[in-house]
């Protein structure tokens, strides 16, 4: 059973909600987002403000966490999907973030995908088994793996989403992410120690999700809540996840995004 103790943040107008919890012996920071609220924004930062997500074609590099959380001055900062340690830091995935492509690949179907679909809905599918998401349907869209829990059961197939990696696959620093059946709250967690896939797995269902993965991790870990870092980066990012609530407003242009996403102001699939 999975106990948690709410931080001593400011109660006023903060619809983000971060705590401390433990669960089969894991101690870790949940965040609790509620995509009910209207306040409630969710985007992908880049490194160096950039506009596009690092491909082989074209790379921003990367940035130390503690001036991608400076910049985006948010409820929530935290590490995103996984990148490669080659020259051009390439992100993995297909990413959507304020309704317009960051990354896209005809080609992608690697690990699984976390998509919020108009009405801040979320779904999460694994292309290998589900089909390839609508990316074009995304208000936000990450792609990372292992998938850890589908449809309320622990689901762990990570070399048929494509996974090899030692380090992925053994016991490490691990974040996740997930949301429960009625699909009105995201859950971000990040564990304060390592542990093996089939404890990241289970600690998700014990916290209550219905469906989850598995986010980046290792020295790519970092989580940061109203601007005070709380889990430092072991190295600087390419990637991260951007929460905004009523008391860290999210800027006038992804709220006016939002509204044109809601109109049916839908991503663009990039050409060739």
């Amino acid at each position: 059973m999975a106990q948690g103790l709410t931080l001593a943040l400011p109660a006023a107008a903060q619809t983000v909600q971060v705590k401390r919890g433990k669960v089969n012996g894991f101690s870790f920071y949940q965040t609790i987002i509620d995509l009910t609220d209207p306040n409630t924004f969710i985007t992908i930062g880049l490194a160096n403000n950039a506009t596009l997500a690092n491909t082989h074609q074209k790379t921003s590099g990367d940035e130390e966490f503690n001036n991608l959380v400076a910049r985006y001055r948010a409820a929530v900062v935290a590490n995103g999907t996984f990148f490669a340690k080659n020259a051009q830091k390439t992100v993995m995935g297909n990413m959507v973030a304020a309704g317009r492509f960051i990354k896209y690949s005809q080609w992608e179907n690697y690990g699984t995908t976390l998509g919020l679909r108009a009405g801040n809905k979320p779904e999460m599918m694994t292309a290998r088994v589900d089909g390839k998401p609508e990316w074009n349907q995304h208000w936000l869209s990450i792609t990372c793996g292992p998938r850890l829990l589908r449809r309320g059961q622990i689901w762990l197939k990570p070399d048929v989403e494509g996974f090899k990696d030692p380090g992925v696959l053994g016991t490490g620093a691990r974040t996740a992410i997930g949301f429960p059946a009625d699909g009105k709250k995201l859950f971000l967690i990040n564990f304060d120690s390592g542990l093996t896939l089939q404890q990241e797995a289970q600690a998700m269902k014990a916290i209550g999700c219905y469906e989850a993965m598995n986010l980046d991790g290792g020295a790519s870990k970092a989580f940061a809540a109203n601007g005070k870092i709380l889990v430092p980066a072991g190295r600087p990012l390419t990637n991260v996840i951007v929460v905004y609530d009523a008391k860290n407003p999210a800027p006038a242009a992804l709220q006016q995004s939002w509204i044109r996403f809601q109109k049916g102001d839908r991503p663009i699939i990039p050409s060739a």
